[in-house]
């Protein structure tokens, strides 16, 4: 899964924020969700979370490419008879907002920083699932992702941001753009499991979850291969070190010695 051909998107991006001192991008499932989504329908809906971990093991370990996993995840869904609009209220109804989420999105809109969602799920279902947790406040937020195509029956299959990629989304390529600034900002990235590998190098200061069920797949990439990073559990964690770097008071080497936010 090299990062250094630049894979080709079928879906469009949203401009860079240029003149910002700060970019937010984050990890949707998992990461601001308690329970990523893509998860909980294999695991509730396709062929469950025991085979479920297997994969996601696999891919962090490079047995298996994420895209090709997350499409057999997606088609053991369909093929239990699964549509896509009941997948759609399930979520809705099931999903749940990490605690601390809403007081830092808030935080970062007082300070003009930019959040953006750079997730490898499908985006209605993901615009779904943040209008019933968020409000009003989810037009404000930009989303980078895969999308799904959506057949006459109700079945469906995820269309992928990078067909060409072993990620199906790298999401490194949300994040380049701004290095070609003229004046970057300082790009925070938030993430929890194997979808955010193609993230973790680039981002300037980089959140891994610590999560309590012990599907902390990114921070083990991390530590396996020596990426600095920074563990929290929530959001309300995260703003405490995102408001210290904002105000001056510490930087991120500062962060990574800690370890913990």
């Amino acid at each position: 899964m090299s990062l250094d051909i630049t894979p080709e998107s079928t879906l469009p991006y949203p401009p860079v924020h240029k003149d910002k001192k700060f970019v937010v991008l984050s990890d949707w499932d998992g990461t601001i969700t308690t329970y990523d989504s893509n998860d909980y329908m294999t695991d509730f809906l396709g062929y469950g979370k025991e085979k479920r971990r297997e994969v996601n093991l696999d891919i962090l370990s490079g047995r298996v490419v994420f895209r090709d996993a997350f499409r057999e995840m997606m088609e053991s869904v369909n093929g239990n008879g699964h549509k896509f609009e009941e997948c759609k209220q399930l979520l809705k109804d099931n999903i749940k907002l990490d605690r601390g989420f809403l007081e830092f999105y808030r935080y970062c809109k007082s300070q003009d920083i930019p959040v953006i969602i750079v997730s490898s799920g499908m985006e209605p279902l993901i615009r779904a699932i943040l209008s019933n947790l968020v409000g009003d406040d989810a037009n404000n937020i930009e989303i980078i992702s895969n999308s799904v195509d959506v057949h006459e029956d109700g079945s469906f299959n995820v269309k992928f941001r990078h067909p060409s990629s072993g990620f199906g989304h790298d999401k490194s390529q949300a994040i380049l753009p701004y290095r070609n600034l003229e004046n970057p900002p300082l790009l925070f990235f938030f993430g929890d499991g194997v979808s955010d590998i193609s993230a973790a190098k680039h981002a300037d200061m980089l959140f891994a979850k610590d999560k309590t069920d012990g599907e902390n797949d990114l921070a083990a990439y991390c530590t396996r291969e020596n990426i600095p990073h920074v563990l929290f559990a929530d959001f309300s964690n995260a703003l405490s070190a995102v408001r210290s770097i904002v105000e001056g008071e510490k930087t991120p080497q500062d962060w990574f010695k800690i370890g913990r936010a």
